[in-house]
């Protein structure tokens, strides 16, 4: 009798440990276009009964591609990838109801933002074709000022097609703010700038430069929790790198890969850490349409786990739920979000055969 007295309290203390959330949040940015999206969707998703709920949609701005959200949750930054009148936009965000209030929108001055990240003074666009960065203020009700400082890469790389001029592809900050981090794909070059917050001018600064593997691109990248390291991933070899940062300085410590089918196209696209910093996840686009996992050492190096379908065409951008039990992956051609249960211990994937029907998902983000 003690025994099974015993389990049964052994069983409850476990419980919380191992229960699993069903109910998600989740902001989802998208390419417009009238046949199939209008803006940016608000979602409540239910997975232990299916009901994936629109709470709503901000229309009126053309391509808002990729979104941040601030800590506090209430606001939320997208750009306008629109050739060259791009622009980066504000919104009031209610966590509650899921709308999206518009303040302002200011243009990038660099064409096809693809990325944008903020801080409590600021907010920053990686623009693609333009092959620059754009730093705007922020004010006291969240929305924009004009440009605060432009810079302009220059140069180019081996892939005569891809790689003629810059191509910035991603602008992520430190965890300690002191520093942003700058992805280059049409330079081979990631390059790490001082981040002055309280600057009038000059609020970044280039402290260093890493050469990558020419040819391979440099697309996305994450930091670990202390920054002392980061994952970048390159679209066009799919090369996956561990890298080494300390007083803004960088250093390579590893290489592997996405690509382990013979005869693949890459397209290698988004890149994240599980909550527990135990798995790393990579998406690939081209004729991949994967997505890999990597186990994380504790010296922060990867090693091979698994590589399985997304179950759509073109999977640019993935979210792993706040808890780490379930990855979204967002398939911008066959616009459809896939949702894949993840073993927590194993870091293993498996597709639920549950997904979302929305046109041209770019960016998904959990709130």
């Amino acid at each position: 009798m003690k025994k099974i007295i015993s389990a049964i309290l052994i069983s409850m203390l476990l419980m919380p440990m191992f229960a699993q959330n069903s109910t998600y949040r989740l902001l989802i940015g998208t390419y417009t276009s009238p046949d199939k999206s209008q803006g940016i969707y608000s979602y409540n998703i239910n997975l232990k009964t299916g009901a994936f709920t629109q709470q709503s949609v901000a229309k009126g701005i053309s391509n808002p591609s990729f979104l941040t959200l601030t800590p506090d949750k209430k606001y939320v930054y997208s750009v306008s990838e629109n050739g060259d009148v791009s622009s980066a936009n504000a919104f009031q965000f209610d966590d509650k109801t899921g709308k999206l209030t518009f303040l302002n929108t200011y243009l990038t001055k660099g064409a096809d933002p693809c990325y944008i990240a903020t801080t409590p003074n600021h907010v920053f666009t990686a623009n693609y074709s333009g092959g620059s960065i754009s730093v705007f203020g922020r004010k006291a009700d969240g929305s924009l000022t004009d440009a605060l400082q432009i810079i302009q890469h220059a140069g180019k790389s081996v892939n005569a097609e891809r790689q003629g001029e810059p191509h910035v592809h991603q602008i992520i900050v430190s965890p300690d703010k002191k520093y942003t981090l700058v992805n280059d794909l049409g330079t081979d070059k990631v390059t790490v700038y001082a981040y002055n917050p309280s600057a009038k001018t000059d609020i970044l600064t280039p402290v260093d430069t890493l050469n990558v593997k020419p040819g391979s691109g440099p697309r996305h990248s994450v930091f670990t929790k202390d920054g002392k390291r980061l994952y970048l991933v390159h679209e066009i070899d799919g090369t996956v790198s561990v890298l080494g940062m300390k007083n803004g300085k960088l250093k390579l410590l590893q290489e592997t890969t996405l690509d382990r089918k013979a005869g693949t196209v890459n397209g290698a696209a988004d890149i994240h850490l599980s909550p527990d910093k135990k798995y790393l996840y990579a998406t690939n686009r081209g004729s991949a349409d994967d997505i890999t996992c990597f186990s994380v050492a504790a010296d922060g190096k990867l090693r091979f786990k698994q590589q399985i379908p997304t179950g759509g065409k073109m999977p640019r951008n993935f979210a792993i739920t706040p808890d780490g039990q379930y990855i979204f992956v967002g398939h911008q051609s066959t616009d459809n979000i896939v949702i894949f249960k993840r073993n927590i211990q194993t870091g293993l994937l498996t597709n639920t055969g549950k997904q979302i029907k929305v046109g041209s998902p770019v960016c998904l983000l959990f709130y």
